[in-house]
């Protein structure tokens, strides 16, 4: 028997509406007029942090395979389905999420939605193409080993969370991937794949309704609960953490300190407090470190937040002789920081630095299908961008110096760098702030 879908609108503008399906299946769309495009994605809320330690890697081999042919369509089928009328088709895995997007013109929507149903629903794991996928991803690994930007960040976030889920590698070591079978993803499949499990998110040229439709027919016959435990929070280990590797020229260097989950109270002072450190070209990392000292190319910091943890790092690229002088750099701000408020001005430029980054990364329909889903995952419900504006013009200087207090403590504060080394010591004595 086909289940009736409950609708339900989010918030007053007309143009934002949800839907559950009986099965529990959510919708979230935003229409926008003006544009012809439609960008829809499929969520699975679930990713490597909640695979067990046997299993790690298989959230994103799945995400590969489900490309590799369904019931109904070849791997060819589904790579023409979208290209052939102009498309893009596309998967990626993260930490907490699996996701599935296509964008294409609106009058293709349906293809795209049956495309990706069928693919993510009735993928057949076939036995050949996943052992030439193993290939693939193998040399995908590689590709991230000897990406050493990239690889800083698995180092770091291996030591951060060490012995947690949360900071094992989202593609998995090469043993386990080597090791993975046909029953072992269709067990993984039918055991996380189900509705409860399941976001489906689009934004553009569409009518609610109509899009409801299309899902219901879909994905209104899955049934069942997902099969995940529920772990502890994580715990942050910070520790120092030097990776010699002779091939390289520069050193990679990773700094951070816990912070708070998505949506903590204190996000939009979190947000400010990185912008001011190391947001951009006016930020405090890049005019010192770059700019006056001349001692990197790339200098940021960032945000890594999850539903009930999160961190803040700073990243630099230099010498390995540089590499004390530029820690100690970040260290002289980290204590700036705590111990003197930021000028008015300094307070100014960050936030509109901010509000306009955000502004301008909603611009696309594919940008705001996904903050559907990350509203709808981390807030279950719809914040307005007048609403976060509102919550960074809030943030007080005195509220940027506390979280600053809270953050940069001696002990709190984690360190990894790559390179070749030379002999290179830093103590936890030289993490003072």
């Amino acid at each position: 028997m086909e289940s009736t879908p409950l609708v339900t609108q989010l918030v007053t503008p007309s143009r934002l509406a949800k839907t559950v399906l009986d099965n529990g299946t959510c919708i979230v769309t935003e229409t926008m007029e003006h544009v012809r495009s439609v960008a829809v994605g499929v969520w699975l809320d679930c990713g490597s942090r909640h695979e067990s330690p046997d299993e790690g890697g298989i959230s994103h081999f799945t995400e590969h395979m489900v490309f590799k042919g369904s019931e109904n369509r070849s791997a060819e089928d589904i790579a023409f389905a979208v290209d052939g009328i102009g498309g893009h088709l596309d998967a990626f895995t993260t930490k907490e999420s699996v996701a599935f997007t296509a964008t294409v013109l609106d009058e293709h929507l349906p293809i795209a939605i049956d495309v990706i149903g069928d693919m993510v629903l009735h993928p057949v794991f076939d036995a050949a193409e996943l052992e030439k996928e193993k290939g693939v991803v193998l040399e995908e690994l590689k590709m991230d080993e000897d990406s050493p930007d990239y690889l800083i960040h698995d180092i770091f976030s291996s030591s951060f969370w060490s012995g947690q889920a949360l900071g094992r590698p989202i593609i998995g070591p090469k043993s386990l991937i080597e090791g993975f079978s046909r029953d072992g993803l269709q067990q993984f499949h039918q055991r996380v794949f189900r509705p409860d499990r399941l976001l489906v998110t689009a934004a553009g040229s569409l009518q609610h309704d109509d899009f409801v439709e299309q899902v219901q027919r879909q994905f209104g016959g899955l049934t069942g609960h997902s099969q995940m435990a529920v772990g502890e929070p994580p715990r942050a280990t910070p520790s120092i953490v030097l990776h010699d590797k002779p091939s390289l020229e520069q050193a990679h260097i990773c700094i951070g300190v816990p912070a708070h989950a998505m949506a903590a109270p204190e996000r939009f002072a979190g947000y400010i407090l990185s912008t001011i450190l190391g947001g951009g070209v006016s930020s405090r990392l890049f005019l010192k470190v770059r700019e006056q000292a001349g001692l990197a190319y790339a200098v940021y910091s960032d945000q890594s937040l999850y539903d009930d943890a999160g961190c803040m790092t700073v990243y630099a690229g230099t010498s390995v002789e540089a590499t004390p002088e530029v820690v100690a750099l970040v260290m002289a701000e980290f204590r700036d920081l705590k111990r003197n408020t930021v000028s008015p001005a300094e307070l100014r430029r960050s936030k509109d630095h901010l509000k306009g980054s955000l502004t301008l990364s909603l611009e696309s329909t594919s940008s705001r299908m996904s903050n559907l889903a990350r509203q709808e995952k981390y807030f279950r419900k719809w914040i307005s961008l007048e609403e976060v504006h509102e919550g960074i013009e809030a943030v007080t200087a005195e509220e940027v110096q506390g979280l600053a207090n809270s953050w940069f403590q001696q002990d709190s504060i984690a360190l990894s760098v790559l390179g070749s080394l030379n002999g290179l010591r830093i103590e936890r004595d030289d993490l003072a702030c």
